[in-house]
């Protein structure tokens, strides 16, 4: 248990910071748009400073964001501390679009932002506050490194500083006191006694096996088998595909959205889930743009990552709570039900694969043990590229929500690019709507917006087929 005035970082977070270098940057991030009327005067200004102060309150159920990255001396290992000079002025930004203000530029401001990289010397994430989007609107830009935070628990970030009902209170600054420094020979002993303990937990474990023996045999098989089960899927290699470009430094951001009672219609005719349509669909709109630039599609081996929360429901802290799984995508099947019969099929073995079980065990090993275990294997299998793009589903809350009297009117969230990804495609569920977010290198994906008119006509097919049956 790490001392109360600093936090270790989990294998699985550390490993997201091992994958960072100059052109690969790992913050997630979302683009949420609001209705500007309930907090702008009559002279036209946003009432920015209520806007920042709500902000502000919200940090007190996310004690990470006035935290640092501080290195354990000799091991290079990283934990988190109190920033003693922690200012919300540097974290919250504040600008405006030019005239008309349109959704383009909004994109293109949002690419620029995304490309710049967190400072490691500072608690890793940044909101941008902007006016001026056409349709009375203003957008909040929010951007936390993946380290600290996975998707549902960016959520609950959101949904901390965001309400349920419109509510004019001007929240009050909250007060906060750092905790004191930690002295790097602490960093280094406490370190070291972690490290020294496996031992004990092998005498632990020989204890639990000699009380019960059939349960832990058990549960130490399913342990293997899962990580072998892990490690074929990301021993195999993906298909080659245009998507594989080196990652350079500059992104791309779009969006589109989905009626969910519209993807409700085709779950009622077809089976499977939300998440099972939306693949669906990503996965003729990929088939579309990349024979559409000369690409065969009818390798079977063209494969997705798909990040699955494993956080409890009442786990509410930052930090990834995340299983990484891979699944093929059927891009090549050109009949839209048949594509989703085969996704549903697909996401059904995934999940009972044991490969979350395998990242689970990998995970508590790294954890007890030599915690650079997990960023190896993660590196390797980056390497190895046994999925060709991220995919990913954030559930979002039904209802909607407001910044303090200003509703949110949607959200679309990002996905990071990894170092031979150039495109990362994410979806959230927010008041009756599916969001899409399109994450892609700058370079490699200059028709992005192809993609993402492909992704709609995808959409209407199916939904036509449901509606003709």
């Amino acid at each position: 248990m790490a001392p109360a005035d600093y936090e270790r970082l989990t294998a699985l977070d550390a490993s997201f910071l091992a994958f960072e270098d100059a052109n690969v940057h790992m913050h997630v991030a979302a683009v949420a748009l609001f209705d500007a009327a309930p907090l702008t005067d009559e002279s036209g200004k946003l009432d920015y400073d209520a806007i920042h102060d709500a902000i502000g309150q919200a940090l007190t159920t996310t004690p990470k964001f006035r935290q640092k990255l501080v290195k354990i001396p000799l091991f290079g290992y990283s934990v988190w501390v109190d920033d003693e000079h922690f200012n919300l002025e540097y974290h919250v930004r504040h600008t405006a679009l030019p005239l008309p203000g349109d959704e383009r530029s909004l994109k293109r401001l949002a690419g620029r932002i995304l490309s710049q990289k967190l400072d490691r010397g500072k608690p890793l994430w940044e909101m941008w506050v902007i006016e001026g989007v056409e349709g009375g609107r203003f957008a909040l830009i929010i951007k936390a490194h993946h380290c600290m935070v996975d998707g549902v628990g960016g959520i609950d970030i959101i949904t901390g500083m965001l309400r349920f009902e419109p509510d004019a209170t001007r929240p009050e600054p909250a007060e906060w006191t750092p905790r004191p420094p930690v002295p790097g020979t602490r960093l280094f002993l406490d370190e070291m006694a972690l490290r020294t303990s496996a031992p004990f937990d092998l005498v632990r474990f020989g204890r639990r096996l000699v009380a019960d023996p059939r349960r832990t045999t058990s549960d130490l098989v399913d342990a293997a088998r899962g990580i072998g089960e892990l490690a074929r899927a990301s021993a195999d290699r993906s298909a080659e595909s245009r998507l594989n470009a080196r990652v350079g430094p500059f992104r791309r951001f779009d969006w589109a959205t989905t009626l969910l009672s519209e993807v409700s219609e085709i779950r009622r005719r077809f089976g499977g889930t939300i998440n099972d349509v939306a693949l669906a669909t990503v996965a003729g709109a990929l088939g579309e743009y990349l024979v559409g630039h000369g690409e065969s599609v009818d390798n079977e081996s063209f494969r997705i990552q798909l990040p699955v929360s494993v956080r409890a429901a009442d786990d509410h802290g930052t930090g990834n709570r995340v299983a990484m799984l891979i699944a093929p995508l059927p891009i090549a099947e050109r009949d839209p039900i048949a594509r989703l019969g085969r996704v549903v099929a697909i996401t059904d073995r995934v999940k009972h694969s044991g490969q979350q079980r395998g990242l689970e065990a990998l995970s508590q090993l790294s954890d007890r043990s030599f915690p650079e275990l997990h960023a190896f294997f993660g590196k390797l299998g980056v390497r190895q590229q046994p999925f060709n793009i991220v995919v990913t589903n954030i559930p979002g809350p039904r209802d909607p929500v407001y910044l303090l009297t200003a509703p949110m009117l949607g959200i679309h969230p990002l996905v990071p690019l990894l170092a031979n990804q150039t495109l990362g495609i994410a979806f959230f569920s927010y008041c009756g709507k599916l969001q899409w977010g399109f994450h892609a290198d700058w370079d490699a994906m200059p028709d992005l917006h192809d993609l993402v008119e492909g992704v709609g006509r995808q959409f209407t097919v199916l939904l036509e087929a449901a509606r003709a049956g």
